[in-house]
């Protein structure tokens, strides 16, 4: 059993399960995170409100689909996504693999919202601080909270969810005062234009990484029901108000800049709030990316480290890429996750629930509250890493249709395809 309460090598105990409000709420935080409303204010920089809502529709459906079906199965098994993937297709070894490419996408944003962060600390010093000190000092703090696991996130949560839903739901009352809202959703942006396809692959990309992590928070649900409602409640409220409030106020203020949003329209309540907001969803980005580079350790060497050191490190090596100027690159890296994750999850869900191929083994040993042994734990899983490359590469070069569900629907047929000709044995090496 896990000596700490992150269980980053081990299945969440039904005793360690928490109440499905704190579920929830964390869940929510890391939908209604700064990154949000910053894509919300991409969108409506960039496409008329019709458009905008269209790309968020769409790409929400894509979300709750895969959020639901990895929620449950984290929940069930008491597993984080990269202890999962060990026996759903990619084996001891390929688990590493999706384990390391889970910190470096979450480090990505860990360094955006770090940005995002230190621009408001800057801002309200009066540029007194400087950027690159700011995001130092702001990286290092965030390193530190998250060093206490999934307490902290909670209580991080119960502060900074009211918070930022206050701040939001006064701005668009300013603009409600002070705009036509008609006016606002006829509104045509002045920023560059972006294509509906476009759109939906940046709210699939924006998000794809908070479905793919589901169940590193689902895994402390205490049923599929609470994992149902806890993806649902949170999407309808990230995606779809936030996302919707943010675009009037793009539309408003002709601008996609959170930090002049906020500054501009709520004084220091709103910078208040892009910080509160940027540390809480920064806990979950260091917390899952801790998670996923302990798995990938301890799948290749078979050595358990310590999660504090871990979050350390990464933390770390977070703010570095802040202060190297990660923000610029934003929209890049949307587009980059939109077609990077959907065919694990694809590989996964085909595996998990129509192939079944360890499920025997994670009831049996689930039961006793442990994990499979090494020598019933596939060692690497070619299919599935192969099906991943196939499906991310026509995601990332096939400009029909919508890359993100190019992505998944590839990697998952050619995944189910190949393993029933191998007489359902995809994890032999």
């Amino acid at each position: 059993m896990s000596n700490d309460d992150s269980y980053s090598l081990y299945r969440v105990p039904h005793n360690a399960r928490l109440s499905f409000f704190n579920v929830t709420l964390i869940r929510i935080g890391q939908m209604t995170s700064l990154s949000q409303f910053m894509l919300g204010a991409m969108l409506g920089h960039s496409m008329t409100f019709e458009q905008a809502m269209i790309a968020t529709l769409c790409g929400t459906l894509i979300l709750e689909f895969l959020s639901l079906g990895l929620g449950i199965a984290g929940a069930r098994e008491g597993l984080s996504i990269s202890l999962l993937s060990r026996w759903t297709g990619f084996g001891r070894l390929g688990s590493a693999i999706i384990g390391s490419v889970i910190a470096i996408s979450l480090l990505g944003w860990f360094g955006i919202q770090n940005s995002i962060l230190a621009k408001a600390i800057n801002y309200s010093s009066n540029n007194w601080l400087g950027f690159n000190l700011a995001a130092i000092i702001s990286g290092l703090t965030l390193t530190a909270l998250v060093a206490f696991g999934v307490k902290a996130l909670n209580w991080t949560a119960k502060i900074s969810v009211p918070l930022f839903c206050v701040v939001v739901a006064w701005i668009f009352f300013l603009l409600v005062k002070d705009h036509n809202i008609s006016n606002l959703i006829t509104t045509i942006p002045s920023g560059t234009a972006i294509s509906i396809t476009a759109g939906i692959t940046a709210v699939a990309g924006g998000c794809m990484t908070s479905a793919f992590s589901t169940p590193d928070i689902s895994r402390y649900c205490q049923s599929g029901k609470h994992v149902f409602w806890m993806t649902l409640i949170s999407i309808l409220i990230g995606e779809f108000i936030v996302n919707g409030i943010s675009i009037l106020i793009a539309h408003a203020l002709d601008t996609d800049d959170v930090v002049t949003i906020m500054g501009q329209t709520a004084g220091w309540i709103g910078l208040l709030s892009v910080i509160l907001s940027a540390l809480k969803i920064n806990d979950l980005n260091l917390y899952s990316s801790s998670l996923g580079i302990a798995n990938a350790i301890e799948g290749v060497i078979g050595k358990k480290l310590s999660y504090s050191y871990l979050t350390i490190m990464l933390g770390i090596l977070g703010t570095t890429l802040s202060v190297l100027g990660m923000l610029d690159r934003f929209v890049d890296f949307l587009v980059f996750l939109g077609v990077l994750f959907p065919p694990i999850i694809g590989v996964i869900l085909i595996d998990y629930y129509m192939l079944k191929t360890s499920r025997k083994i994670l009831d049996k040993t689930r039961e006793k509250g442990l994990l499979p042994d090494d020598t019933s734990t596939p060692l690497i899983g070619w299919t599935a890493i192969l099906a991943c490359v196939i499906g991310s590469f026509v995601g990332a070069t096939v400009e029909l249709g919508i890359p993100s569900l190019n992505s998944l629907l590839v990697a998952s047929i050619i995944y189910w395809v190949v393993s029933i000709f191998n007489k359902g044995s995809p994890q032999k090496t």
